[in-house]
Protein backbone atom coordinates (compact mmCIF):
# COMPACT_ATOMS: atom_id res chain seq x y z
CA UNK A 1 0.00 0.00 0.00
CA UNK A 2 2.80 2.40 0.91
CA UNK A 3 4.49 1.92 -2.46
CA UNK A 4 1.18 2.43 -4.21
CA UNK A 5 0.70 5.81 -2.48
CA UNK A 6 4.21 6.91 -3.39
CA UNK A 7 3.70 5.87 -7.01
CA UNK A 8 0.30 7.57 -7.09
CA UNK A 9 1.73 10.82 -5.68
CA UNK A 10 4.54 10.80 -8.24
CA UNK A 11 2.05 10.51 -11.06
CA UNK A 12 -0.60 12.90 -9.75
CA UNK A 13 1.43 15.80 -8.38
CA UNK A 14 3.31 16.61 -11.58
CA UNK A 15 -0.03 16.72 -13.37
CA UNK A 16 -1.48 19.05 -10.72
CA UNK A 17 1.55 21.31 -10.93
CA UNK A 18 1.32 21.42 -14.70
CA UNK A 19 -2.33 22.52 -14.55
CA UNK A 20 -1.45 25.22 -12.02
CA UNK A 21 1.47 26.46 -14.10
CA UNK A 22 -0.59 26.68 -17.29
CA UNK A 23 -3.42 28.50 -15.47
CA UNK A 24 -1.07 31.13 -14.03
CA UNK A 25 -0.66 34.30 -16.00
CA UNK A 26 -3.79 33.92 -18.13
CA UNK A 27 -5.29 37.04 -16.60
CA UNK A 28 -2.25 39.10 -17.65
CA UNK A 29 -2.73 39.91 -21.31
CA UNK A 30 -1.06 42.19 -23.79
CA UNK A 31 2.46 43.18 -24.72
CA UNK A 32 5.31 42.81 -22.27
CA UNK A 33 4.96 46.52 -21.39
CA UNK A 34 1.20 46.18 -20.87
CA UNK A 35 1.76 43.12 -18.67
CA UNK A 36 4.26 45.07 -16.55
CA UNK A 37 1.74 47.89 -16.18
CA UNK A 38 -0.93 45.42 -15.06
CA UNK A 39 1.42 43.95 -12.46
CA UNK A 40 2.43 47.45 -11.29
CA UNK A 41 -1.25 48.30 -10.91
CA UNK A 42 -1.73 45.27 -8.67
CA UNK A 43 0.94 46.63 -6.30
CA UNK A 44 -0.86 49.98 -6.35
CA UNK A 45 0.51 53.21 -5.00
CA UNK A 46 1.09 54.44 -1.49
CA UNK A 47 -2.29 53.38 -0.11
CA UNK A 48 -1.18 49.80 0.57
CA UNK A 49 1.93 51.18 2.23
CA UNK A 50 -0.27 53.21 4.56
CA UNK A 51 -2.45 50.21 5.39
CA UNK A 52 0.62 48.26 6.47
CA UNK A 53 2.09 51.25 8.27
CA UNK A 54 -1.17 51.84 10.15
CA UNK A 55 -1.26 48.25 11.32
CA UNK A 56 2.37 48.35 12.43
CA UNK A 57 1.83 51.76 14.08
CA UNK A 58 -0.83 50.16 16.29
CA UNK A 59 1.37 47.17 17.05
CA UNK A 60 4.26 49.48 17.92
CA UNK A 61 2.08 51.39 20.35
CA UNK A 62 0.82 48.28 22.15
CA UNK A 63 4.29 46.76 22.23
CA UNK A 64 5.49 49.89 24.03
CA UNK A 65 2.62 49.72 26.49
CA UNK A 66 3.46 46.06 27.18
CA UNK A 67 7.17 46.88 27.41
CA UNK A 68 7.78 44.27 24.73
CA UNK A 69 10.77 46.18 23.39
CA UNK A 70 11.90 43.51 20.95
CA UNK A 71 8.48 43.44 19.31
CA UNK A 72 8.38 47.23 19.26
CA UNK A 73 11.76 47.34 17.54
CA UNK A 74 10.55 44.76 15.02
CA UNK A 75 7.50 46.90 14.20
CA UNK A 76 9.63 50.02 13.87
CA UNK A 77 11.86 48.25 11.34
CA UNK A 78 8.81 47.08 9.39
CA UNK A 79 7.36 50.60 9.33
CA UNK A 80 10.60 51.87 7.86
CA UNK A 81 10.69 49.06 5.27
CA UNK A 82 7.06 49.63 4.29
CA UNK A 83 7.66 53.35 3.74
CA UNK A 84 10.87 52.70 1.79
CA UNK A 85 9.11 50.15 -0.42
CA UNK A 86 6.24 52.56 -0.97
CA UNK A 87 8.67 55.28 -1.99
CA UNK A 88 10.11 52.99 -4.65
CA UNK A 89 6.64 52.91 -6.20
CA UNK A 90 5.92 56.57 -5.53
CA UNK A 91 9.22 58.49 -5.40
CA UNK A 92 7.36 61.82 -5.66
CA UNK A 93 6.43 61.32 -2.00
CA UNK A 94 10.07 61.19 -0.89
CA UNK A 95 10.29 64.80 0.21
CA UNK A 96 7.33 64.44 2.58
CA UNK A 97 8.73 61.23 4.07
CA UNK A 98 12.30 62.47 4.50
CA UNK A 99 11.92 63.83 8.06
CA UNK A 100 9.93 60.77 9.11
CA UNK A 101 12.60 58.37 7.84
CA UNK A 102 15.68 60.37 8.80
CA UNK A 103 14.63 61.84 12.15
CA UNK A 104 11.38 60.48 13.58
CA UNK A 105 12.05 56.75 13.18
CA UNK A 106 15.67 56.92 14.39
CA UNK A 107 14.55 58.91 17.46
CA UNK A 108 11.91 56.29 18.19
CA UNK A 109 14.64 53.65 17.86
CA UNK A 110 16.69 55.49 20.49
CA UNK A 111 13.63 55.62 22.76
CA UNK A 112 13.18 51.85 22.42
CA UNK A 113 16.76 51.25 23.51
CA UNK A 114 15.98 53.06 26.79
CA UNK A 115 13.21 50.56 27.57
CA UNK A 116 11.22 53.23 29.40
CA UNK A 117 7.47 53.50 28.82
CA UNK A 118 7.36 57.23 29.63
CA UNK A 119 10.13 57.95 27.10
CA UNK A 120 8.40 55.67 24.60
CA UNK A 121 5.05 57.47 25.03
CA UNK A 122 6.68 60.87 24.53
CA UNK A 123 8.38 59.70 21.34
CA UNK A 124 5.25 57.92 20.16
CA UNK A 125 3.43 61.25 20.31
CA UNK A 126 6.22 62.79 18.22
CA UNK A 127 5.83 59.93 15.75
CA UNK A 128 2.07 60.51 15.60
CA UNK A 129 2.59 64.24 15.00
CA UNK A 130 5.07 63.41 12.25
CA UNK A 131 2.45 61.22 10.56
CA UNK A 132 -0.08 64.05 10.74
CA UNK A 133 2.47 66.49 9.34
CA UNK A 134 3.34 64.19 6.44
CA UNK A 135 -0.33 63.75 5.60
CA UNK A 136 -0.76 67.53 5.55
CA UNK A 137 2.24 67.89 3.20
CA UNK A 138 0.67 65.29 0.91
CA UNK A 139 -2.60 67.25 0.93
CA UNK A 140 -4.57 64.60 2.82
CA UNK A 141 -4.90 66.30 6.23
CA UNK A 142 -8.21 64.48 6.73
CA UNK A 143 -6.12 61.32 7.32
CA UNK A 144 -5.99 62.09 11.03
CA UNK A 145 -3.83 59.78 13.12
CA UNK A 146 -4.65 59.17 16.76
CA UNK A 147 -3.09 57.04 19.46
CA UNK A 148 -4.73 53.60 19.39
CA UNK A 149 -7.36 52.89 22.02
CA UNK A 150 -8.25 49.29 21.17
CA UNK A 151 -6.04 46.37 20.24
CA UNK A 152 -6.54 44.73 16.91
CA UNK A 153 -3.93 42.00 17.34
CA UNK A 154 -3.87 39.09 19.77
CA UNK A 155 -0.15 39.53 20.40
CA UNK A 156 0.49 40.29 24.05
CA UNK A 157 3.46 40.12 26.34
Amino acid sequence: MRYFLILLSLTLFPACNQKIETAQGKWIKGTEQEKLEIIENQFRGFDNTMVETGYRYQELFWAGQDENWEYAHYQLEKIQKAIENGLERRPERSESAKHFLNVTLPEMGKALVKRDTAVFNKNFQVLTNSCISCHAMERVPFFTVKTPTERQSPIRR
